[in-house]
């Protein structure tokens, strides 16, 4: 018997060959998809060079939600951002920032498509948030339909002046539920 796999997506498709000797036979395959919120960031940003002591502001690039669930009801949802620590080198209390010296803002509604009410979190630097618990970045409040939006959010980290030189290494998460 010979067992061939393909792996589509998130779904594994078995399927196995009769024995050489018998007769093929038809066989009725369902496969169920299900549609869903996802969201999209870039893999990596470098937000450039700091000063301890001073800010550094820069762009996260394009994050993207796409609701493919159609016309169920509700057909709402919240991205929320959070942060780790930024590390240097082996970590301690001098090689460390940590996420409530970060500022986040998710800026206007770069392009969206579908229906719904879209609200940003935090549409300028004014009111950008600090993350050290997670913040609402984005916001379907109403509308149903299939739906994607997409904003370019903002970071601004507070460099501690009693932090030494080096390359500080954290995550910024977005999630959609």
């Amino acid at each position: 018997m010979r067992l061939v796999a393909a792996l589509l997506g998130a779904f594994l498709i078995l399927v196995t060959a009769p024995p050489a000797h018998a007769a093929p036979a038809a066989r009725t395959l369902r496969l169920s998809l299900t549609a869903g919120v996802d969201i999209t960031v870039p893999a990596a940003v470098n937000l450039g060079t700091g000063f301890t002591g001073g800010t550094l502001t820069g762009s996260l690039g394009i994050v993207e939600v796409r609701d493919s669930r159609g016309p169920v009801n509700p057909n709402t949802w919240v991205a929320t951002v959070s942060a780790s620590v930024f590390v240097a080198g082996g970590g301690g209390a001098l090689r460390t920032i940590a996420p409530g010296q970060l500022s986040y803002w998710s800026g206007p509604t770069v392009r969206s498509t579908g229906g719904g009410v879209l609200a940003p979190g935090q549409l300028s630097s004014t009111q950008a948030v600090t993350l050290n618990v997670a913040r609402e970045a984005f916001r379907k409040s109403s509308g149903n339909g299939n739906n994607e939006v997409r904003w370019t959010p903002n970071i601004r980290v507070a460099i501690p002046s009693n932090v030494v030189a080096g390359t500080y290494t954290g995550t910024v998460t977005h999630s959609v539920a």
